[in-house]
């Protein structure tokens, strides 16, 4: 158990209230101060050095074709970011798969499977409930996914998630997302920060997304783009938001004016939950008790009693939310005799997309 409580209503006190991704983040965004997370900081940079040359030399590799690199039978779309988690490929992923079907591309979707509980994790099932009918293949072996993916499931496209670093599989477009919220994890590689690799390895784009547009201002979102120009002249930059849709509980669908002007509970483990929290507030709800858990959390039975047992705490007139990601797999209809909501949410571009639609459409010649 490793939740982050900050509530109204307290929560249960039998289980601790700790966050270790919380307290990671404090501390390299330097907002953890004193002697001893500042001695912690000088360790994590140490730490980076080895990995900085790990991540270098892997590349380098790959650059000069020592190491192979393997195509597909059919076009490959990789999605893919820069910094660890929360930049939003998920709904990336159901976006593009979904401009594919509409065009009638027999589509596969080809991850890692991170954090996968019972066979599959939440971006699967998450997935697998907005796409119905879209084979979604997991496992470390991407290149005999893909292979899989043709000859099984008689894909004419795939798409590799989370696939900037996996150059082992050949792609025809590599979208890299750039969270406008915190596009470059604190400027510096793990455990330092929170990139995966230098900001200049941005030039192996085809394109670069930013999410999450409308939680930042206009002044700083053109900053953004002018040094995402920077680093890689004439890349395509498409702007992007993640609009909420409606609320959903299995079966159920409700409006998002169930929660306007509404007492709120929220719960998440996901990357980035500030954006999550960010969301509902824009929807007019009025947060009375947040609980964080780790990304990608599998929410074990323990978890879930002391989620009812925070719910029958909360205020009789909340109304609980979480994301989709954290409603398939906790598979619960209810908490403490209450519904549980997910909010349902879609990228959106806002600016750009006739180049995101060319490129797109470009590879399928």
């Amino acid at each position: 158990m490793a939740a982050f409580c900050d509530t109204v209503a307290q929560p249960p006190p039998a289980l601790p209230s700790h966050h270790r991704e919380a307290r990671f983040h404090e501390l390299v965004s330097s907002r953890d101060g004193g002697v001893g997370p500042a001695l912690l900081r000088v360790c994590l940079s140490a730490l980076s050095v080895p990995y900085a040359a790990g991540v270098h030399v892997r590349n380098w590799l790959f650059d000069q074709e020592w190491k192979r690199v393997h195509r597909a039978a059919v076009p490959v779309v990789s999605i893919g970011n820069l910094t660890l988690g929360g930049t939003g490929k998920t709904p990336a992923v159901e976006f593009v798969a979904r401009f594919y079907r509409q065009l009638g591309e027999r589509v596969g979707i080809l991850s890692r499977g991170y954090g996968a509980w019972q066979g599959r994790n939440d971006e699967a099932l998450e997935l697998e409930a907005n796409l119905p009918g879209v084979p979604h293949l997991q496992g470390a072996d991407r290149v005999a996914l893909a292979r899989t993916a043709v000859e099984k499931c008689n894909c004419e496209l795939l798409i590799l998630d989370d696939g900037f670093q996996h150059r082992r599989l050949q792609r025809d477009l590599d979208i890299v997302l750039i969270d406008a919220t915190n596009p470059w994890g604190f400027h510096r590689l793990f455990p330092r920060g929170l990139l995966r690799e230098p900001k200049s390895n941005l030039r192996r784009a085809s394109l670069v997304l930013l999410t999450r547009c409308d939680q930042v201002g206009n002044d700083l979102l053109e900053e953004l783009r002018e040094e995402v120009d920077r680093i890689a002249p004439d890349r395509p930059i498409v702007e992007s938001i993640h609009a909420p849709l409606r609320l959903v509980n299995e079966d159920r669908e409700a409006p998002l004016a169930l929660l306007g002007g509404k007492p709120v509970a929220a719960f998440s483990g996901i990357g980035n939950p500030t954006a999550f929290r960010r969301t509902l507030e824009g929807l007019d709800a009025i947060l009375t008790a947040v609980a964080t858990f780790p990304d990608h959390h599998p929410y074990p039975s323990a978890d879930v009693e002391w989620l009812k047992a925070w719910a029958r705490r909360l205020p009789s007139n909340a109304v609980i939310v979480t994301t989709q990601k954290d409603l398939v797999k906790i598979r619960l209809h209810e908490l403490g005799d209450r519904p549980v909501w997910a909010l349902q949410v879609a990228l959106t571009p806002t600016r750009g997309q006739d180049a995101l639609h060319r490129l797109l459409e470009g590879i399928l010649a």
